[in-house]
Order: C-alpha cells, then sequence, then structure tokens
C-alpha cells in the first residue's frame, strides 16, 4: 500500500509518501517539504498567530494534493514541539481540521522518542544489542535506550536547534558570552536525565537521527548524502569539539556555505552542534551511527503493525503502543 506520513514540525512541513506493506521495508517514493518555522512564528504570549495558522492551512492543503497525485491510500498527520506547546494549540488544531479536513495528532515529546527509537531499532536489528537513540529537533532533544523495540527510557529535553537559537543566540555572529550561556543551560539539562539511563547500564550502539546530525556528520567528513542510504556514516565527539568554537566564530552567511548545511538550517547549526556536544560528552559516547530512519519512518512501521479494518480512509492516526 502507499502511505503518507505529514510531519508538522518546528522547522518544516514534511510529507513522506512510501510504499510499505507489513514485513518488509518502507520505500520512499516522493518527498514533499515547506519550510514553516512554526517555532519562530510565536508571539510573546506563545501563540501561533493568524499568519502563521494560515500559513499552515496552505501548506497542508498543498500536502494532502501531492498526497492524493501520488495516489496515497492513507495519510498519518501528526504535529510535534512547535504545535504542542503553543497556547492556542487547540485553535490551530480545529482551524487546520475545519479549512482541510486534516485532524493533527499532536506527539507528546515521548512518544517521538519512542517512535524514533523504533525507527532506529528496525534500521539496525536485533545485532545492535542495547540502543542509545539521540534525535535533535527543531523544537526538542528526543533521547531514547533499550534492548527491544519498546525503549526503557525515553524523554524529551526542551533543547531543539530552532528553539535555542531563536532564545539563546539572538546576533550574527554569536556572542560569547551568549554562547558560554547557552552551554551551560544545554549542560545542565542534559545532566538531569543522564542517571534515568546510567541505570540500563552502556549501550552497545549509539547512533543519531535529524537533519542537525547528519549536517554535523557531514561536516566531520561523512559521506555526502547522494552516495545512498547505506554508506555508514559517523560522527566523532572529537570532531564536535573542534567545530563548536568554529561554528561561534561563523555568521550564519559562512556557515550557509559549509559542506552539507542548507541555508535555512544554518542559522541554527552552532546551537545543535552545542546540544549534539553535550549529548555524547555527558553520555560518555565517543562515536556515534547516523541513522536515515527517524520519527516519520517510526510513524510508518507503527502504522503497518496496526492496520486498520478499512486502510482506504484519506486520513489516519499515529498509535505508539
Amino acid at each position: 500500500m502507499r502511505l503518507g506520513v505529514l510531519d508538522v514540525g518546528s522547522n518544516t512541513v514534511h510529507l513522506l509518501v512510501v510504499d510499505a506493506h507489513p514485513g518488509a521495508r518502507p520505500l520512499p517514493a516522493h518527498s514533499h517539504k515547506a519550510d514553516l518555522r512554526l517555532a519562530q512564528l510565536l508571539d510573546p504570549a506563545g501563540a501561533i498567530g493568524p499568519q502563521g495558522v494560515d500559513r499552515l492551512v496552505t501548506v497542508v492543503r498543498d500536502a494532502l494534493e501531492a498526497a492524493e497525485d501520488k495516489g496515497c491510500e492513507a495519510v498519518l498527520p501528526f504535529a510535534t514541539s512547535a504545535v504542542r506547546e503553543a497556547s492556542n494549540a487547540d485553535e490551530v488544531l480545529s482551524r487546520v481540521k475545519d479549512a482541510t479536513g486534516v485532524e493533527l495528532q499532536v506527539l507528546s515529546g515521548e512518544e517521538e522518542a519512542r517512535l524514533t527509537f523504533l525507527a532506529a531499532r528496525r534500521w539496525f536489528g536485533w545485532s545492535a544489542g542495547k540502543l542509545l537513540v539521540l534525535d535533535i529537533g527543531g523544537g526538542s532533544l528526543e533521547i531514547a535506550y533499550g534492548i527491544d523495540e519498546e525503549p526503557d527510557a525515553a524523554v524529551s529535553l526542551p533543547l531543539g536547534a530552532g528553539r535555542l537559537t531563536s532564545g539563546w543566540l539572538p546576533d550574527d555572529p554569536a556572542d560569547a558570552q551568549d554562547v558560554k550561556a547557552l552551554r551551560r543551560h544545554v549542560r545542565a539539562q542534559i545532566a538531569r536525565t543522564v542517571g534515568e539511563f546510567s541505570r540500563f547500564g552502556s549501550p552497545d550502539h549509539v547512533v543519531a537521527t535529524s537533519k542537525t546530525f547528519k549536517q554535523l556528520a557531514r561536516l566531520a567528513g561523512a559521506a555526502r548524502s547522494t552516495e545512498g542510504l547505506y554508506v555508514q556514516r559517523e560522527l566523532k565527539r572529537k570532531s564536535l569539539e573542534d567545530w563548536v568554537p568554529r561554528l561561534a566564530a561563523m555568521t550564519v552567511a559562512e556557515r550557509g556555505e559549509l559542506p552539507g548545511v542548507s541555508e535555512g538550517r544554518a542559522a541554527q547549526l552552532l546551537a545543535g552542534a552545542m546540544v549534539a556536544e553535550g549529548a555524547m560528552d555527558l553520555f560518555g559516547v565517543e562515536t556515534l551511527e547516523i541513522c536515515p530512519w527517524a520519527l516519520r519512518e517510526g510513524v510508518i512501521l507503527r502504522r503497518l503493525d496496526h492496520l486498520p479494518e478499512s486502510p482506504d480512509q484519506p486520513t489516519g492516526t499515529v498509535s505508539t503502543t
């Protein structure tokens, strides 16, 4: 069957169309993206303003048209931290449903972590042993650990690259004192969770997902995305330690010229690198491997595990159990 996953994230709204059936890996068929930057459209009261909601409705409509054009049997729509934490989230969800018919399911941070963990487990298999999975989004950092398909521990922290950039690094290039303050904040937040994970013992394999980690790995010399999904890509903490001060000294425009760094993500790269470095340091990780699959694939895999009786509906819900 052909499925679409509509991911309303903090940075982008992304429709991923795949051909999938139980027992087989989902095969990407089409990708439709729109940079919306919802996390940056919040007003001082934490609400998504009318213009932001209007843009979201338009983007969702466009994604539904793309899904129909590509022959999707069902679309699984969900939203993450930007909508989850908006003070007017209920109003936004109601407006989107009334205008498009799409009922966005708002995932909790823990659900994000669990679904991302499922995707990583399926990608690396049982031979990977105990997995520690890190995922840096625009609004939050997800961490999950376990030996099965359901993690033993899963947390979400408000340490997304977009959130931290807008809240802590207003200058271009970044002010040195702001960088120091953000480093303290990031490490204090992560340190509070380390004990919850350390009681399960050391992981056998540490993996990371998300655009932020992929870009950081590319800076550190990993293969280009054009070389395919199955090329092993790693990121070493030593490389991050070298890159963070270099990124801090650059302007956003200069970061955008680095290999593998998109113009739209350049502003967030420093904050993302600081979160990645802090997580690897505090969890004692010297090297991690980049996982091509993440939250969207986790949503698809969970749907395949729990196929509905009538898969011909235009929209669906995300099961996390």
